[in-house]
């Protein structure tokens, strides 16, 4: 079953003044971090120990966007998600905890 979360960058967030001036980003590593931490919440799951099996950037995210998160957990355990921010996907990818 697909799941859905909302995570929201802050438009003051504070990686926007050195990603770039004038043109700011949130960094695709603190992307992949909280995008992982609203699943494990959602799926009561821990990634402290996790094999993040794949991540592709597709476009950036940046301070101020709003990130939709659609994610599911397949037969084998590999949690799948897909990241968007008006309609246009930034982030696609799946991670297993490891236990």
């Amino acid at each position: 079953m697909m799941s859905k979360l909302t995570l929201r960058f802050p438009a003051d967030h504070p990686t926007g003044a050195g990603h770039f001036p004038g043109n700011p980003i949130i960094p695709g590593a603190l992307l992949l971090a909280e995008v992982l931490r609203c699943i494990e919440r959602a799926e009561g799951a821990s990634f402290v120990s996790c094999n993040v099996k794949n991540a592709k950037f597709l476009a950036p995210a940046r301070p101020g966007d709003t990130v939709e998160i659609e994610h599911t957990r397949t037969a084998k355990g590999t949690i799948e998600f897909t990241c968007t921010v008006a309609g246009n996907k930034v982030l696609t990818g799946a991670v297993v905890a490891n236990v």
